[in-house]
């Protein structure tokens, strides 16, 4: 697709798409079930959930990874205290997902398993399924967390960061 092409793919999404695709009720029940997640180990989990790329983006040709990873920066998932979290963000005029996770679980974590988090995402997503992908894509990274940084028996884990998704 040429460069003007994808900036007017962009511009017909704002964020009322997005807010139209996940209402008030559905972005409330993602963020009790990023809450529910953290309750069991010491990770934090970020949703991010954009319509279109900024203008800046678009006009240099940057990608869904490259935002995804300035969303992990700007929404401070670098900056907790095990370096274990983790952004789940998704372009929806592009209908590109990318999972960013910070270094300590990254080590932990092969790039076969984040791809295949992104893959059962996609095919809800193909469905209509906004809402849907996204809580399978919360619970695998749930799991992966536990795995690799269960919260302590009998410890309250200490919550970092917003719980709420993130939505531009």
């Amino acid at each position: 697709m040429n460069k003007l092409m994808r900036i007017l793919r962009h511009r017909w999404w704002d964020e009322a798409d997005t807010r139209r695709l996940l209402g008030e009720d559905a972005l409330q029940r993602l963020e009790q079930r990023v809450q529910a997640s953290e309750a069991r180990h010491t990770g934090e989990i970020r949703l991010c959930i954009e319509g279109s790329l900024p203008m800046s983006y678009l006009w240099r040709n940057a990608d869904a990874r490259e935002r995804a990873l300035t969303m992990f920066g700007k929404l401070q998932v670098w900056d907790t205290e095990d370096n274990n979290g983790v952004l789940i963000y998704l372009l929806l005029v592009e209908h590109r997902i990318e999972i960013v996770a910070d270094r300590a679980l990254a080590r932990r974590v092969d790039q076969g398993q984040w791809d295949a988090i992104v893959h059962g995402m996609c095919d809800t997503f193909r469905a209509g399924r906004i809402e849907e992908g996204l809580n399978r894509a919360i619970d695998a990274v749930t799991e992966l967390l536990v795995q690799h940084f269960p919260l302590p028996a009998g410890q309250a884990g200490v919550n970092e960061l917003a719980d709420r998704p993130h939505v531009r």
